[in-house]
């Protein structure tokens, strides 16, 4: 099953000696992480490989086993999501990336605003809608990988540079996801990752060390935003240079309590639960395999949601909107709370 490289390395460079036909996209690319992220003004169209919504998910299994596929991939989408459309328009524009998808997998849409009846794994019927906020697709594009058995075997919520797609497509279908986790499995292809920590972006939000961020003892006045980066980190560079630096943005996160950590170094952290620990262990605990994640946590050291994907500027609106509105308060979840704002 595997196309890309045993050794796991995901940089372009890489990619063009092992398959000289790819035309291979430059990761660094600003349209990758700084594209306008407002609701579409004309519905997306899904490729024609997609599987025909039956939504009958039982019977899509049985025809994995039969064509002898490594699994089943539920994708979570909306018709007007900018995310979503750079999924289908850039990743799955890629020959290599569909054809091995394509070899692997048979891929079944949702849509999380749909009424139409599922029939999912267990044999449960439920809509779509129910279907998606029980699977807590908060952001979409979510892809939710199934091995041939049905067993969940990785969730990616929201969009993903082309390179983190291929590396998951290969996790699962070459079943790695039973041996070790999708962050360790990344590290081992991205050479950043083993670099020494480099400099990280400021700002002047950011609360200074020491990082002790215990919550148990005496409940904070306020929410936590604890955004895990790191150094030559282009998407960190485009969060700051474009989204963080909008007035309304920075408004929000004046309301929060806000710390930077790079996920990558050993600065001793107290977290929010309490436990003595560092950065990185945090981040491997956690199971951070993208930077920037932004993760958001209440007055008591719980985490609210987090955003472990590409972000722009109206999705963390929307997020940090949820978080200052006290929405999360009385146990409605983000995707909860869409609904009842949009219905």
């Amino acid at each position: 099953m595997t196309l890309f490289a045993s050794t796991h390395r995901w940089a372009c460079s890489l990619l063009v000696l092992l398959l000289p036909a790819l035309a291979c996209e430059a990761t660094d690319d600003d349209e990758l992480y700084g594209f306008d992220d407002y609701p579409l003004e004309e519905p997306l169209t899904y490729p024609d490989w997609f599987e025909d919504p039956f939504l009958d998910l039982p019977a899509e299994l049985e025809d994995v086993k039969a064509a002898d596929k490594a699994g089943l991939i539920l994708y979570f989408g909306q018709r007007r999501c900018a995310y979503c459309w750079k999924l289908i328009n850039v990743n799955f524009a890629l020959e290599d990336i569909v054809t091995y998808t394509r070899r692997n997998f048979d891929v079944v849409p949702i849509d999380i605003w749909g009424i139409s009846e599922v029939t999912d794994l267990d044999g449960q019927v439920l809509t779509e809608r129910e279907l998606a906020l029980r699977d807590e697709t908060n952001f979409t594009p979510s892809l939710l990988f199934y091995d041939e058995s049905g067993t969940p075997a990785l969730r990616l919520r929201g969009y993903y540079p082309p390179y983190q797609l291929r590396a998951a497509l290969e996790y699962v279908a070459d079943d790695h996801f039973r041996r070790e986790s999708f962050r360790d499995y990344l590290a081992r292809g991205d050479n950043r990752m083993v670099f020494e920590p480099g400099e990280l972006n400021e700002a002047d939000f950011f609360s200074p060390p020491p990082y002790d961020l215990d919550r148990t003892k005496v409940p904070a006045k306020r929410p936590l935003a604890v955004f895990f980066e790191q150094g030559d980190c282009h998407a960190c560079d485009v969060l700051h240079g474009q989204t963080l630096s909008d007035l309304k943005i920075l408004a929000e996160l004046t309301k929060l309590d806000s710390v930077q950590l790079d996920m990558w170094s050993n600065t001793p952290v107290v977290t929010p639960s309490g436990e003595h620990t560092t950065a990185r262990d945090w981040a491997d605990e956690l199971d951070l395999f993208y930077a920037p994640s932004l993760l958001f946590f209440d007055e008591r050291g719980e985490e609210i949601i987090r955003v472990a994907s590409v972000v722009g500027f109206y999705r963390l609106s929307s997020v940090l909107d949820y978080i200052n509105t006290g929405a999360y308060k009385d146990g409605t979840d983000f995707q909860t709370w869409r609904v009842r704002r949009a219905f």
